[in-house]
This record gives structure tokens, sequence and C-alpha cells, in this order.
């Protein structure tokens, strides 16, 4: 199974544009989210969409229009603001806002969680007992890789429970489930695994067709779940572009737009994407 699932949130939500962002900007929120509902109707595919709840608030016709799709809504926090920066109070206001604006849309609570930024680790673990207070099915915020930004590289690949004393170590008694985004073990230095980060919308945009196609048969083989996050901008060709530093414009543009829209759509032709609330009740 694979899961192509979607971020919606804000085209300037990139942690690396905040400080080069102009003071008007227009959101987008239409159009990216419509490209991308109309690639997955064409294939007939499903997945789900974790919504900012600053998205949900001002924009639920868009969250409506998604759920009416036959889509899975998920919650991806309210401000996009990395959860490591946020103490337990302000992660729990955030996480009780989002599912009341989403409940507010479907009717149905969410039973998804994906961190902004992937931003849960061992010094923020109690992310994980809000989220079983709050009803939440599963998590998918654990990238096991290592990134100046988020990453725990010695988690599994494969989805588990993580235990509370350790959250990269399986505790088959816990209820929360985590689905982790794919990546590929490339080297192990003693202890210390090498992973491939694949399972992202900047690492789709970056790395070949052929190798994407390649990587994600190997997971399947290893009959573990494909899973991706892409963004609805990530689609567009007239993005705004900022006077930014090379490495930023690399990382916030590159491939972007319809080289991105055909690389998915290849994706999509080839393999069968569902929800992860699908691929939960199947493991």
């Amino acid at each position: 199974m694979i899961s192509i699932t979607v971020d919606v949130e804000y085209w300037w939500c990139n942690e690396f544009l905040k400080k080069y962002l102009p003071e008007n900007r227009e959101a987008l929120i239409h159009r990216t989210v419509d490209i991308v509902l109309s690639l997955f109707e064409k294939y007939n595919a499903t997945t789900t969409f974790f919504v900012l709840g600053d998205v949900a608030g001002k924009y639920p016709e868009v969250v409506e229009k998604i759920y009416e799709k036959g889509h899975e809504i998920g919650s991806h926090a309210y401000s996009h603001e990395p959860l490591y920066r946020l103490t337990k109070e302000e992660v729990e206001k955030e996480i009780v806002e989002t599912n009341r604006l989403i409940y507010k849309i479907t009717k149905e609570n969410p039973k998804g969680f994906r961190a902004p930024h992937a931003s849960i680790t061992n010094q923020n673990k109690w992310i994980f007992d809000l989220l079983r207070k709050h009803s939440f099915v599963y998590d998918s915020s654990i990238f096991p890789v290592k990134t100046n930004l988020y990453g725990l590289p010695t988690a599994p690949l494969r989805p588990y429970r993580p235990s509370m004393e350790d959250i990269t170590k399986d505790d088959p008694t816990e209820d929360l489930l985590e689905i982790p985004l794919s990546a590929i073990r490339i080297l192990r230095f003693r202890k210390h695994p090498v992973n491939l980060p694949v399972g992202g919308g900047f690492y789709l945009r970056t790395y070949p067709l052929w190798f994407i196609e390649r990587t994600i048969k190997k997971i399947l083989r290893e009959r573990r779940p494909f899973v991706a996050y892409v963004h609805p901008w990530e689609f567009y060709d007239e993005l705004p572009k900022l006077k930014v530093p090379p490495w930023v414009q690399f990382e916030a543009y590159h491939g972007t737009g319809t080289q991105f829209l055909r690389k998915i759509e290849h994706i999509l032709k080839t393999f069968k994407s569902v929800s992860l609330e699908h691929i939960a009740e199947n493991i």
C-alpha cells in the first residue's frame, strides 16, 4: 500500500522562508488544493489531508470540498509552529482548536495527527499522551532520518507503537499507532543507522522519477507501506518568488509546479494510493 498524503498549509509555512516574507501575501489555498483534488480524482485515488487549524478556520469551504471528495481529514495542529517550541499547554490548545474546527466541518473527530516539521521527539513525547487523551488512533509525525530541522534516525522504518519510555522503540502494549514517513536504510554504523529520506515533498521533487519508483517498490517488497507527504503549493507554477539565498531558493522552489505534478501523477498511475486510516485498519 502507498499513501501520498497532503499537508494542507500556506506556501509560506516553509520554515526557511519565514524571515524573508512580505507583509502582504496571497494564501493561494483554493487554487493549489484544487490542483491536488483534480489529480487524485483523475486516478480515483484517496488519501489523508492533514489540515492546518488556521486553514480550517479561514477556509472551511476548502476542507468541506476535500471531505466531500472522499478523503480522510487529519489534524496538522493549528499554527504550523514546530511543536518542540511550544509548551504542553500551548500544544494542547492547538490540538483542541483544530479538532473543534474539523468537527464543525465534517462532524467527525480526526483519527490521524501529523506534527508540523515532524516535530515530535523524546523531549516532547508527552504529545502522544495528548493524542490519546483527544482520541487519536494514529500519528504520522516521525521521520526516521536525521536533518537539521527534524528526524529520529533510530526509530523503526515500519509502523509501530511507540513506547512512552523511548518513542523510537516499539511497545506492542501501547494503543497509539505510529505510521512513519518513508525512508530506506543505506548504512548501519555500529548502533547508528543511516537512513535516506524518501517520503517528503522536497525529496520527491529532487530525486529522479526512476529512483523514486524503484524505492517505492523496494519498500513494498519489505512489506511496509510507502508513506509520503506533499503540499498543495508544490504543484503550483506561479509561486511568489522571494529574494532569498540560493540554498533557500533551491529548498523552497526546486522541482515545483508542473514538473512535480507529473511526478506525482506517474506515482498515482502506477501505484494505488489509500488513506492512512485505511493503512491503520489493515496493519
